[in-house]
């Protein structure tokens, strides 16, 4: 359409191109459609496109292709019911990838969350006494055993579990927190912010760099409810810097006890928290829940979809009398988890109980994978690519690093291969493979799209260059 003699005679026969909708609704492919959508859903859509088809002839477009219109609307109507929680291939590197979901499930993990999800199950009901259970019980029992602890209780998140805690045992007195603890989780979430919505009295000691025992026995007073330790997981002070040891702490919240009979608790919030020593794969210490307890804390708050390697969770474990307290405070109800969560829960903590955490558990393996294995894994991708992409897109192995994520490890990396992909406009290829069934996420650095495979799923491996494939086979 070009404003010449004749151009409203053109326009009208583009429209008369356009299909009617009952027309349309009468195709084999269209039946099928309202047989998956619904014979109103796929009419509506059919209408919006015809709709938008016209605004677009008015403005000087042609019609479609009268035979395209089954496609078009089957095309419409799988991105408009798409789920916009998809599953994704993680290639970055990064192993708890916060924005990426945090740790991926175990298949044992997987199936009992199945198990419970699709039919009835005893969240709240005793089998041997016929009546009223609690879901509290759930993965109780294999917490105490797998960290030592008297109690355990489950909740949302760890920021709940913190809440939690200080709102059923600090509320209304003074909580001593080290200043340089005074941390900012991921979202904002600061801990002054958590002990006020709590009802708790914060009490900052010591420096931003320095804290001594001797400034947490100075801030003692009969008001005082708690020492609260919470453990830099997203960040690290290096130079000239001290904090007090758990132990020390423990033991003078002992003697103040012995000497003045108040109550008085001592929390540890590990944040990611482990059940595994960090340190033989080539990491920095991580403090382990085990040793928390056996230091002295009376509690010790930690997560479950970070180094545990399960679903969100807040997992709360210390005194029995103290996690009881906790679990009769009101708020426990408004933070309490569901069965698929509970479901999940207890079957990862199964393969820490038989000792098969490094063998089942996706972040362990991660962590675990020897250089050697990902070397492999690198070499095939580039290999199975090698003949398949167009001339001027170079093919490497590059050493790299992988991370730990999510507010665990910070600053510490281990040891990776990288399939190295070098091209032209690489950002608009990396949107790309975002936007593939499922999305390739990536990293980019000097015009090349890299590719890590300590975070990509065994069962992906045939995936990812497929989508490469599909990336670059476009203009």
């Amino acid at each position: 359409m070009t404003g010449q003699p004749g151009e409203a005679m053109d326009v009208q026969a583009e429209y008369r191109k356009l299909p009617a909708v009952d027309a349309v609704l009468r195709s084999e492919q269209a039946a099928a459609l309202a047989g998956v959508y619904g014979t109103a859903q796929v009419a509506a859509m059919l209408r919006e496109l015809l709709e938008a088809a016209r605004t677009a002839i008015g403005q000087g477009d042609a019609a479609p292709d009268p035979d395209s219109w089954p496609d078009r609307l089957a095309a419409q109507l799988e991105a408009a019911f798409q789920s916009t929680l998809r599953p994704l291939i993680n290639a970055t590197g990064v192993i708890v990838h916060t924005n990426l979901g945090r740790a991926p499930l175990s298949a044992a993990a997987l199936d009992a969350v199945r198990r419970a999800a699709q039919g009835y199950s005893n969240l709240e009901y005793d089998l041997d006494q016929g009546s009223r259970g609690s879901r509290h019980d759930h993965a109780r029992a294999l917490l105490q055993a797998i960290t030592g602890a008297d109690d355990a209780l489950v909740v949302n998140n760890n920021a709940g579990a913190v809440y939690l805690v200080l709102a059923a045992l600090c509320a209304g007195r003074e909580v001593v927190v080290s200043r340089g603890q005074l941390v900012e989780i991921g979202g904002g979430f600061r801990i002054p912010d958590v002990l006020r919505q709590s009802g708790a009295r914060l009490v900052e000691v010591g420096t931003t760099n320095r804290t001594h025992g001797r400034d947490f026995a100075a801030a003692l007073t009969p008001d005082t409810a708690a020492f609260l330790r919470v453990h830099s997981s997203n960040f690290r002070q290096i130079g000239f810097v001290a904090e007090p040891d758990l132990a020390e702490l423990a033991q003078m919240m002992q003697a103040h006890r012995r000497s003045n009979g108040g109550p008085i608790v001592l929390i540890d919030d590990l944040g990611s928290g482990t059940l595994l020593d960090t340190q033989p794969y080539g990491l920095a210490r991580e403090p382990m829940v085990q040793e928390s307890l056996a230091a002295g804390a009376d509690l010790v708050t930690f997560s479950g979809d970070k180094l545990l390697g399960g679903p969100q969770a807040g997992l709360i474990v210390g005194r029995r009398e103290l996690v009881e307290q906790v679990r009769r405070h009101p708020m426990a109800r408004a933070l309490r988890v569901d069965k698929m969560t509970l479901a999940a829960l207890e079957a990862t903590l199964r393969s820490y109980q038989r000792g098969r955490a490094l063998e089942e558990i996706p972040v362990w393996r991660m962590i675990a994978a020897p250089l050697v294995e990902l070397q492999g894994r690198a070499e095939a991708w580039r290999a199975q690519l090698a003949a398949d992409l167009p001339d001027g897109v170079g093919l490497a192995v590059w050493p790299g690093e992988s991370a730990v994520g999510g507010g665990s490890l910070p600053g510490e990396t281990l040891p990776t291969a990288l399939l190295a992909v070098g091209c032209a406009a690489a950002e608009s290829r990396a949107a790309a493979l975002r936007r593939r069934r499922p999305p390739v996420i990536c990293r980019i650095q000097r015009d090349h799209l890299l590719f890590d495979p300590r975070t990509v799923l065994p069962e992906e491996d045939a995936v990812l260059p497929a989508a490469l494939r599909a990336v670059f086979a476009t203009a």
